[in-house]
């Protein structure tokens, strides 16, 4: 248990560049708190003492606003940051390395006693106030952004964005982190706009084509107007 929680407090100085030294995170950091309290409180849980583990969540959630239920399972290397109002469901299941901000949601839509909440794979980032929704699968080295709502499986080395959440990207990549280790989500109207303007040259060109074909058929294209569909149908027939 004192492993786990110096390994704990070390990820926390590892992914925080605001962390300082390992007193001040183990002291101050909320993120911290209810991650070791859900150490101890799953352990009460798994030994069958079921009210105390969940007294003693109850009690890390008066303290730190972040709400784990004690019969979760949480991997290694985890880290909350911020942590005001985190949820994580009863039967949500995280892996190694994940990462979360505040706000986030790992929750059900069901009120039948089987599994409903989401299953987090190893390495994922979640946005802040992002919520997972359902027993839905996270692929491995994905990103959620910020306030997605996310319904659906996301396969392995995406990125997902919007409500409800899609994904944007998805594929392994060598660019998944800029060089500065800044985590890069696109925009997904920016692409939209990117890909207009790859075929505006296209039509351009088949435009002119159009007219000079007018042009040595003898009609003006300046001249010529709109044809209503209706209008030919009503002639064809």
């Amino acid at each position: 248990m004192l492993r786990q929680i110096k390994e704990d407090v070390c990820i926390a100085m590892e992914k925080d560049p605001a962390a300082r030294n390992f007193i001040e995170v183990l002291l101050l950091y909320p993120g911290v708190h209810a991650l070791i309290s859900y150490r101890l409180a799953h352990g009460l849980w798994n030994m069958g003492f079921n009210f105390l583990a969940r007294a003693l969540a109850q009690f890390s959630r008066w303290i730190t606003g972040i709400e784990i239920h004690p019969a979760a399972k949480i991997g290694h290397r985890f880290f909350i940051d911020h942590g005001m109002g985190v949820v994580i469901g009863e039967t949500s299941e995280v892996g190694d390395n994940v990462f979360i901000y505040h706000g986030v949601t790992l929750g059900g839509l069901a009120t039948k006693k089987a599994k409903r909440h989401p299953t987090i794979a190893d390495n994922v980032v979640i946005g802040a106030g992002a919520q997972v929704l359902g027993p839905i699968q996270v692929g491995r080295n994905t990103k959620i952004g910020s306030g997605s709502v996310v319904l659906q499986d996301v396969p392995e080395y995406s990125t997902v964005i919007g409500v409800p959440g899609r994904v944007v990207f998805s594929g392994i990549s060598s660019d998944m982190e800029d060089s500065d280790g800044m985590e890069s989500f696109p925009d997904p109207v920016a692409r939209a706009i990117e890909c207009m303007l790859d075929r505006l040259p296209q039509m351009e060109k088949e435009i002119r084509l159009l007219k000079e074909t007018l042009k040595q058929n003898g009609i003006d294209p300046a001249l010529t107007k709109p044809v209503d569909p209706a209008t030919i149908k009503e002639g064809q027939s």
